[in-house]
């Protein structure tokens, strides 16, 4: 017997839940819904990653909501600030009175006979479960592990004598004050990390094996600076915000159709950073076209301005084999180091790993097909968000909560109960879900869903045309299968 009977269930007070909790309030006030949350609080990726320096990679105007624009002029905001955003949005529209927090999902059934989910929930507080069930399972638990982030087996690990550690699992206990630092990895998180860290460490060394595509951009936006001087603030963040998304697209574009222009454009940026004494070719040209992998955004320089000032190098090389002292590389050299940070990625978790059932069948989401980025074929009255891989997630994430609320509204209006995109046909060719080639994508290829080649079942990189399809385009699209 079921606990609590809802109408949506929403899974994952992060960044994608609170905003579903806003729109499910604001378009479908009649519907009661809750939130469950696994962790101890709201933030999702804001609240567990702690390590020195966490921050936004994309800039806070289109990463923060647009029902609440971010006023803070500082665009490329610290972690802290952001969390702090996300419990005031919480907070002000009352979604935090619906979270419940310490409650991991476990499994979901539907029965197409009740045309219900029922949700196994445990408390982590107890290890007790109880069940919820529910007409509509909204997944917004992002798409990558919150228990492990990625750590690969390297050679002789066991025998570093100093300390190791994952910057998802930042120990607060860590003093790297006055000690040689190096960090494994090459992308935002390693980024981020080597500026911060060299503030007070004796030396970072980031280890790469291959570089990745930085820009650097102020954290500032002068622009909008400007524009706030000379409109009212509403209008002036508004703008702000569209200028952004359109200037994002506009580069994505770029870098798709001229990448060699594009290489010409950013190596350009890095040599004028660090000047011409810098090895640019082997330490900052990757092997891949921009966008190909996100960009690595390096806010006011800060990167730059730590190699500069000796308190940072780069290494770009392979590791034959952990010693007790640092790290031996391929080429022969070593490093030293008291404390090594192995920010390697992440591993991907769909779903938030959730087992999911159709009718005492499980569904397994590498068998199933993209609908319009946020259903799977075969699986009805459930949507997961999903951001854009080459723009901020929550453009994504308040467009797919919109168009759940819309197709609530028709399903109620109609008498429908029921919803499903069916299974792609025969002759739509099948595609990997994300064209991307971070290696967090590429280690879980095995576990995604498939996208198509075209509409619907093409999952879109273009904020734009998604917001055309999903928040004025019609919900009975002679795909979707209804039935009361």
């Amino acid at each position: 017997m079921a606990d609590e009977v809802l109408d949506v269930l929403v899974v994952g007070a992060g960044i994608s839940g609170i905003g579903a909790g806003y729109h499910l309030q604001k378009l479908c006030p009649d519907r009661r819904y809750a939130i469950v949350e696994a962790r101890k609080d709201l933030g999702g990726t804001w609240d567990l990653f702690r390590y020195p320096g966490v921050r936004s990679d994309s800039d806070m105007h289109t990463l923060g909501y647009s029902f609440r624009p971010w006023t803070d002029p500082k665009a490329i905001a610290e972690g802290p600030a952001i969390l702090s955003y996300l419990h005031d949005t919480a907070r002000e529209y009352g979604i935090d009175r619906k979270i419940r927090f310490g409650h991991k999902v476990l499994r979901a059934d539907w029965s197409s006979q009740d045309a219900q989910w029922t949700v196994q929930v445990r408390r982590e507080e107890d290890g007790s479960t109880s069940s919820i069930r529910c007409a509509f399972l909204f997944m917004c638990s992002g798409y990558y592990d919150y228990a492990d982030g990625y750590q690969p087996d390297f050679p002789g690990q066991s025998r570093f004598g100093g300390r190791m550690v994952h910057p998802q699992k930042w120990p607060e206990d860590l003093d790297h004050a006055g000690k040689k630092v190096v960090v494994i990895g090459s992308g935002a998180t390693a980024v981020t990390l080597v500026p911060a860290l060299a503030e007070k460490a004796a030396h970072v060394t980031m280890l790469q094996r291959s570089p990745t595509w930085m820009v650097a951009r102020p954290s500032v936006d002068p622009i909008s600076t400007r524009l706030r001087r000379r409109l009212p603030l509403r209008l002036a963040l508004r703008l702000t915000r569209w200028k952004n998304v359109l200037m994002g697209m506009y580069v994505y574009r770029l870098c798709k159709r001229s990448p060699q222009r594009m290489r010409k454009l950013l190596l350009g940026g890095v040599r004028q950073a660090l000047g011409p004494k810098a090895d640019i070719a082997t330490h900052f040209t990757p092997r891949y076209n921009p966008w190909e992998q996100r960009l690595c955004l390096v806010p006011d320089g800060d990167f730059f301005k730590a190699i500069n000032k000796g308190r940072a190098s780069v290494v770009t090389d392979h590791i034959e084999s952990f010693t007790e002292a640092g790290v031996k590389l391929q080429s022969g050299a070593t490093l030293d180091a008291d404390i090594i940070v192995s920010a390697t990625g992440l591993k991907l978790a769909m779903l938030g790993n959730t087992a999911l059932y159709v009718d005492g069948q499980r569904v397994e989401p590498s068998r199933t097909v993209n609908y319009k980025g946020l259903m799977y074929s075969g699986v009805p009255n459930m949507a997961n968000t999903f951001g854009y891989t080459n723009a901020s997630w929550t453009l994504k994430a308040d467009l797919t909560a919109q168009y759940v609320c819309r197709l609530l509204n028709h399903m109620r209006k109609t008498g429908m109960r029921q919803c499903r995109a069916p299974a792609a046909g025969p002759d739509t060719p099948l595609l990997p879900w994300v064209d991307f080639s971070s290696g967090y994508f590429q280690r879980a290829a095995d576990q995604l869903p498939k996208q198509g080649a075209t509409k619907p079942w093409k999952l879109n990189q273009n904020y734009l045309s998604d917001l055309v399809a999903m928040r004025f385009g019609t919900v009975d699209d002679g795909v979707l299968r209804f039935s009361s």
